[in-house]
């Protein structure tokens, strides 16, 4: 939904000079200006829309390492999704969803073996309020070597959920939503600087 915004500035400058006795207020009402507007319907439909805070990308780095694994931390930057809709817009079973996924890290060197989107996890976290509780933050992934939380040790290869509504009516408006993200590869990982690409997609479907 367009919101129309109506700025109006009224700059009234008064210059007394020469004036002589006192000053008499005119009542004449054909003195009155009429000022009117006329708003038009707004017929531009309202939309769900995701967007990344700026960024200059996510770099690890070591935490929490141990004897099984090195672990390298990050946060992802804030994610922001907008449903504009007015209710009667949104059709009925309406849900959106925002989900991850990763490919494999790849070392700029090229001589050390890429690292599999398997070993990234995350643990989202909604950031915004939600007022009826129907939009959630998704479920925290695990690298396939598990980090001790019990969440499924599946990694970033395939779509995860990182925040979603499960019926758009419920609720519209806008939530921002980021997460802990964690590398988690085997102890004798080849030294490098290797890279990934974490790839977000809105889905709206009714």
């Amino acid at each position: 939904m367009k919101t129309t915004q109506i700025l109006a500035t009224a700059m009234l400058g008064i210059a007394l000079a020469g004036v002589a006795g006192p000053a008499v207020a005119d009542d004449d009402p054909d003195n009155g200006i009429d000022v009117s507007v006329t708003i038009e319907p707004n017929t531009t439909p309202g939309e769900v829309s995701m967007t990344v805070a700026d960024n200059g990308g996510v770099a690890l780095r070591e935490d929490g390492s141990n004897a099984a694994a090195r672990q390298f931390v990050g946060t992802l930057p804030t994610v922001t999704v907008t449903d504009s809709r007015r209710p009667e817009e949104i059709p009925a079973g309406d849900f959106w969803a925002v989900v991850g996924q990763a490919s494999e890290f790849t070392a700029t060197s090229g001589s050390a073996p890429p690292i599999g989107p398997q070993y990234l996890g995350w643990r989202p976290r909604l950031l915004s309020d939600s007022s009826s509780g129907a939009v959630e933050a998704g479920e925290p992934v695990s690298s396939v070597i598990s980090d001790g939380s019990g969440a499924p040790a599946v990694g970033l290869q395939g779509q995860e959920l990182l925040v979603s509504t499960a019926n758009s009516a419920d609720e519209i408006g806008t939530w921002q939503v980021n997460a802990g993200l964690a590398l988690r590869t085997p102890a004798d990982v080849a030294a490098g600087e290797y890279h990934s690409t974490l790839t977000l997609s809105l889905f709206n479907q009714s």
